[in-house]
């Protein structure tokens, strides 16, 4: 699981900065580009709804496999099509990922079988090392957005074509996905674990959780990764290489924020590690704008990733904490899914007002409904302890 989930990563990381470059070079502008971004998003929380559904009724091995073929296709396609209107299909349908984590149909399928292989001390240290993975070598890959500048200048090849080449890599990618996914065992992981089943006894809590995601996630999606790298190229006029040397650094730095986040999370709980974190990471967010050169606009995003990412493994923790076992497949679904909708909704005002101002309006709007969104979640969930918590006495 983890090295599918390193797999899938560094294609997120590769094609989330190739993604605008290529779009641009087939001559669409910025709110087009927003609008594609949403797209992708938009078919990812469709999707994965749809297997929310269906999650009870098929393995996860076998769903899977789906997603990894689907994968496959989507790189192959967005590498031969052209046109905006087919784009737009093949965004919503297929699997590409324009932010820097994971809201792809993998993900709650991942976890649920994540939570069943390790006991409930274990798991927040678990999702950890999985988040951990999926920065790191996302990090990579955003640094190998480098290379389609290189071969355009080693090998003589267009633009474009470099930039297909590297979706055929994601397809491969893809490919690579489904071989280690058909290694799953046909049974659960934990054979006498609860079967799936929907959400009964924790729906109140769950789709309370699943609004304030989705708040905190429709402001991620005014500041994606496809469209932060736009408004770079943008402002600061930079190439490929540098814009993927920053993200690199900064996936680096959010993956070791996840370990960290395992112990305060042991000292502090889920909850206040949560807000905690991201509230000073929130407020670099709303300050970027203001900063009328790069150095300073580096050095904010360096500390915000030291400190926003987190509250993903806690997040993800605490979800499957306060869940049955039997519904865990069905909350990472139903928290997902909101926040996919609401990241979808996002990148198509964000590229408006990119079209419109330079400022960084998506920034600044994203900072202050993320701050919003941490007082919430304290408010109502602080004394809302998953059950190891309550047996440490925390």
């Amino acid at each position: 699981m983890l090295a599918s989930r390193g797999l899938r990563a560094f294609g997120d990381g590769l094609v989330s900065l190739l993604l605008p470059a290529y779009l641009a070079v087939l001559g669409f502008n910025a709110f087009q580009i927003g609008i594609l971004t949403s797209a992708t998003l938009a078919g990812s929380a469709a999707l994965t709804l749809s297997v929310g559904f269906v999650a009870h009724l098929f393995s996860r091995r076998s769903l899977l496999i789906a997603a990894a073929v689907l994968m496959i296709a989507t790189g192959i396609s967005f590498a031969l099509v052209r046109d905006f209107w087919p784009l737009l299909a093949i965004a919503f349908v297929g699997t590409l990922n324009p932010s820097s984590g994971d809201v792809s149909v993998f993900l709650p399928l991942e976890h649920a079988q994540l939570a069943h292989s390790v006991t409930d001390r274990d798991r927040t240290a678990l999702f950890a090392r999985y988040s951990m993975v999926g920065s790191l070598v996302g990090a990579v890959g955003a640094l190998a957005a480098a290379a389609p500048d290189i071969l355009r200048q080693v090998v003589g090849l267009e633009i474009r074509q470099a930039l297909q080449i590297a979706f055929l890599l994601y397809a491969a990618l893809g490919f690579g996905a489904l071989l280690l996914y058909r290694r799953l065992p046909q049974e659960p992981l934990d054979v006498g674990a609860e079967p799936a089943e929907p959400l009964r006894k924790s729906r109140s809590i769950v789709l309370t959780l699943a609004a304030l995601f989705s708040l905190d996630a429709f402001a991620g999606g005014l500041v994606v990764q496809s469209l932060l790298a736009l408004w770079l190229f943008q402002q600061f006029g930079l190439s490929l290489a540098a814009t993927g040397a920053i993200f690199f650094f900064t996936g680096v730095l959010s993956a070791a924020s996840y370990l960290v986040a395992v112990q305060i999370a042991k000292r502090i709980g889920l909850v206040n590690t949560m807000v905690f974190t991201h509230l000073p990471s929130s407020l670099c967010l709303a300050l970027i704008p203001f900063m009328h050169s790069l150095g300073p606009v580096i050095v904010l995003l360096l500390i915000r990733s030291a400190l926003s990412q987190m509250d993903v493994p806690t997040r993800t923790s605490y979800v499957m904490a306060v869940v049955t076992p039997g519904e865990r497949a069905a909350a990472a679904s139903v928290t997902a899914v909101p926040r996919s909708l609401a990241a979808a909704a996002s990148p198509v005002v964000a590229g408006s007002l990119l079209a419109a101002s330079g400022f960084g309006w998506p920034l600044l709007i994203a900072g202050a409904l993320k701050i919003v969104y941490d007082i919430l979640l304290l408010a109502m969930f602080r004394k809302v302890r998953p059950p190891e918590e309550r047996r440490d006495g925390q």
